[in-house]
């Protein structure tokens, strides 16, 4: 058989083989095509004849066999180059990635030197007075860039403090001189948890519930104590919520967090920058922290949770009422007996209880001595008269 009778069976058998392996969107199985590609190009030599039309379809019939053996596997040498793009597509990806990663921490240390060196311009330089001038200080004979570190350094040095220490060594102006009436003592009443709980909800957000006796509490105190309420809550949110729970003015002064003084965590009160004797002051918080400085200034509450029966302020009002009253000397040597009570209030109620079973008993015991001493002295006068007679 010669070439060009060899051609046309093949490419007869060549799109049989297509027909066969054509699939529902028309793709041909790249197999069968390489091989009739195959066969079409390459040259017959002569005298190959029928040799080579057996052989070529023999190739094609094994060909066929073999991908209908195996329908669902790739062909030989698909798999691992499939596996060797996807290595490639992930390695692309990772340096994109750490591209990304490198550009982004450039730009945030550029943003970072630029906000550094903007910090220490605006806060490095010199302050000016009302015309406009600049104030010299004490840093001007060093070089420019040394003034703008000091003064920035000393500027946050000196807010840190404003922070930790209270805005002034006196936070009260000085007592009431006559005519006017100045209370014997004073009252440091703390707002959150013990005048006021705050409770949040979805619809209405963060609300403030009033305790019940915090009117009584202010109408027996107001002539016996000067009523300051000295709060770790800020004066945008304790100002209103002091005028609403006081409409009649009973309390004096009000501080709020920027005059305490803020240590380990805590904003501590501290009695001693009142401008007040400090054996006449009470401070009254739910928290020991709150006057650790003079722990026997101070009254620790348990903290209220919102209970509408409760009726410690009541009781608080009994019991600073009952001091007022004895004209204690100092209001130190009355809590230090409370210092280490958890409920120093029950502790109160109890200790009263308890005195007024011993006046009780002492006043029965008194009343059967009269009686005794009355008996006796009916007895003497019978028995005098009687000899007289």
């Amino acid at each position: 058989m010669s070439a060009t009778s060899l051609l046309p069976m093949c490419v007869r058998a060549s799109r049989g083989l297509l027909r066969l392996r054509t699939g529902p969107a028309g793709a041909c199985s790249p197999v069968v095509l390489d091989i009739v590609r195959k066969l079409s190009t390459d040259k017959p030599t002569a005298g190959t004849g029928r040799g080579t039309g057996g052989l070529a379809q023999a190739v094609l019939q094994e060909k066929l066999q073999q991908q209908q053996q195996s329908p669902g596997q790739p062909p030989p040498g698909g798999e691992e180059s499939g596996r060797q793009g996807e290595k490639a597509e992930d390695r692309k990806q990772k340096e994109k990635n750490a591209y990304s990663k490198k550009m982004l921490l450039q730009l945030a240390g550029l943003m970072g030197i630029g906000g550094a060196v903007s910090i220490v311009y605006i806060f490095g330089t010199n302050s000016v007075d009302e015309q406009g001038n600049m104030i010299p200080d004490e840093f001007d004979n060093d070089p420019p860039v040394l003034q703008q570190l000091k003064r920035t350094f000393r500027y946050f040095k000196d807010y840190k403090q404003m922070i930790i220490e209270p805005t002034s060594p006196k936070l009260l102006p000085d007592p009431l001189k006559e005519p006017y009436y100045q209370p014997p003592y004073t009252l440091v009443l703390e707002l959150t948890d013990v005048l006021l709980h705050p409770e949040w909800s979805l619809l209405t957000g963060w609300r403030f519930k009033k305790r019940p006796g915090i009117d009584y509490l202010f109408q027996q105190l107001a002539p016996l104590y000067e009523i300051v309420i000295f709060t770790a809550e800020t004066g945008m949110t304790a100002y209103p919520l002091i005028d609403s729970i006081d409409p009649q003015g009973f309390i004096m002064y009000r501080l709020f967090r920027d005059a305490t003084r803020y240590m380990e965590g805590h904003h501590i009160k501290d009695v001693s920058c009142l401008n007040r004797d400090s054996s006449k002051v009470i401070v009254v918080d739910c928290k020991r922290e709150a006057f650790s400085l003079q722990p026997f200034n101070g009254m620790a509450l348990k903290k209220w949770d919102g209970n509408s029966d409760d009726r410690t302020l009541y009781d608080l009002a009994n019991f600073l009422k009952t001091i007022a009253l004895s004209r204690v000397e100092d209001v130190r040597t009355v809590l230090e007996n409370y210092a280490l009570e958890d409920d120093p209030i029950e502790a109160f109620k109890r200790r009263q209880a308890q005195l007024a079973q011993e006046e009780e008993q002492r006043l029965a015991e008194l009343s059967q001595q009269k009686k005794q001493g009355l008996s006796f002295g009916s007895i003497a006068s019978r028995f005098w008269r009687s000899k007289q007679q």
